[in-house]
């Protein structure tokens, strides 16, 4: 969609959006390219699907969508509504799917990367926390602003993305990813990994040694880093990753422990030694690059799975 904004949540172990009709066929070759790209090149299965706002209406859930302004540069989508977590369920159920692309379709993925090393935990541990609605609606929205508080508030708990930015190392971890991502059709691998050895340690240099280079500044951009990172979400269910105390995460399961009991909500959690980011950044020289938080060893992912371990 070139330069248009739309909202999106990123949640770790998949992704939501929403666009409008308009745009519905150039989403679905989009998802049918990066579901053909994740498959030919990972060697994995995608579930994707497009569902219709009415579809979801239809069921008596709503799509409603509202802006969180992490830093002045960005904001970061929230839905609410059940919507998302229907059309979810819904996917998962084979509905609304987008077939996979011929071999060989490859999306644009360009600006995506992961190039700084992992954050260690300086309270102790990282926390990926996942909270869903258990039916008590009311009593839900107070867990979650009485949860949103607690956070705010402890002098044991911050967000995972340090002030001075994430570690850097190189060669970076991430690069073996980032060359299957932006790699052209028909490009040779070790091309594309030639390529970004030689683009990222130029890049270590720059802001390892804080040079400026024509009107990028390095600290500035670290500095935007750390502001637009994207630590606590909203999509039908509260996602968080925190830096925090083993006593701070253990008051904090009794109280969604106890929540549960109530019918309140339902939760997942996962404690890991670090953190680590995804960046999405089409341009050094502007101020809205995005990083997506979530834990080093499982996050989103293994709190997801948690989370359906409490469902039954």
């Amino acid at each position: 969609l070139g330069n248009r904004d739309f909202p999106f949540v990123f949640g770790g172990d998949g992704a939501s959006f929403a666009i409008p009709p308009e745009a519905a066929a150039t989403a679905r070759h989009a998802l049918a390219a990066t579901a053909a790209w994740v498959r030919d090149e990972l060697d994995l299965s995608l579930r994707v699907a497009l569902v219709p706002v009415r579809a979801v209406r239809e069921n008596g859930l709503d799509v409603q969508v509202a802006r969180f302004g992490s830093s002045a540069n960005v904001s970061y989508a929230m839905f609410s509504g059940g919507g998302l977590a229907w059309a979810e369920q819904a996917m998962k159920r084979g509905e609304f799917a987008v077939p996979p692309a011929n071999p060989g379709e490859r999306p644009d993925l360009s600006g995506l990367s992961c190039r700084f090393a992992e954050i260690p935990a300086t309270r102790g541990l990282i926390l990926s926390l996942v909270v869903v609605a258990g039916g008590k609606a009311d009593a839900f929205r107070a867990l979650i602003a009485e949860i949103t508080a607690l956070v705010e508030r402890s002098p044991d708990v911050s967000r995972p993305v340090p002030p001075g930015g994430p570690p850097l190392r190189w060669p970076p971890a991430g690069l073996e990813l980032e060359a299957r991502a932006t790699r052209n059709a028909g490009d040779a691998l070790w091309l594309r990994r030639a390529v970004l050895y030689a683009v990222t340690a130029t890049a270590w240099l720059i802001l390892r040694f804080g040079i400026k280079v024509g009107g990028f500044v390095p600290q500035k951009y670290i500095n935007e880093l750390v502001e637009n990172s994207d630590f606590r979400k909203y999509d039908d269910a509260l996602r968080m990753v925190l830096d925090c105390t083993p006593a701070f995460a253990d008051a904090l399961e009794r109280r969604l422990a106890a929540a549960a009991s109530a019918g309140v909500a339902r939760y997942g959690v996962h404690r890991q030694r670090s953190a680590m980011l995804t960046c999405f950044a089409p341009s050094p020289m502007r101020s809205d690059h995005i990083h997506f938080v979530d834990g080093a060893d499982g996050g989103y992912a293994l709190a997801a799975s948690a989370l359906k371990g409490a469902r039954g």
